[in-house]
């Protein structure tokens, strides 16, 4: 399991003054201010919300020492992280962090491995799970659903997936 974990990815430039585009994958969006400096991914870049308020499908953020369009452009795609233990602790079983997902066995309703976890995205329209094969190849993208992933055993290490079924 992952020591960090993920919480936001800064967007574009929003407006003249240095704010940006915050997309936030907490729970709650806005508890995203509440963990203290977020890092990028290296931990050789911290970044204090200074203030953060709801847009349409994201936040809109001014970052401590970010004063201008040209410094807020600068930050496009780069993903924030905290430590762990900043994070509220999970209390019920159905509940986990996405990091806690890569690395799991994926297995077909059979039971049949079908490779590992390998990352969850999202590029706007809902999660997306990728599965690395378990014979190689190119990954495996697939809306992450109760449909397609009906069963996540944390305690066993494994993802049930019913892949959908393609029509024509």
């Amino acid at each position: 399991m992952a020591d960090r974990i993920r919480v936001a990815r800064i967007g574009a430039a929003h407006g003249i003054r240095g704010e940006v585009k915050l997309w936030s994958f907490t729970e709650d969006p806005m508890a995203v201010a509440n963990y203290g400096p977020l890092e990028t991914e290296d931990g050789t870049r911290r970044f204090e919300i200074e203030t953060a308020r709801p847009g349409k499908d994201f936040l809109v953020a001014r970052l401590k020492g970010i004063g201008d369009r040209d410094a807020a452009a600068s930050l496009r795609n780069t993903d924030l992280f905290v430590p762990r233990d900043r994070l509220p602790p999970i209390e019920d079983a159905d509940t986990y962090y996405h990091a806690d997902l890569i690395g799991l066995a994926a297995v077909g309703e059979d039971g049949v491995a079908l490779g590992t976890v390998s990352a969850i995205h999202n590029f706007g329209a809902g999660d997306l799970i990728e599965i690395a094969p378990a014979g190689g190849g190119e990954p495996l993208l697939m809306p992450f659903t109760e449909i397609t992933v009906p069963k996540i055993d944390m305690a066993a290490r494994r993802i049930v997936v019913v892949p959908p079924v393609a029509t024509e």
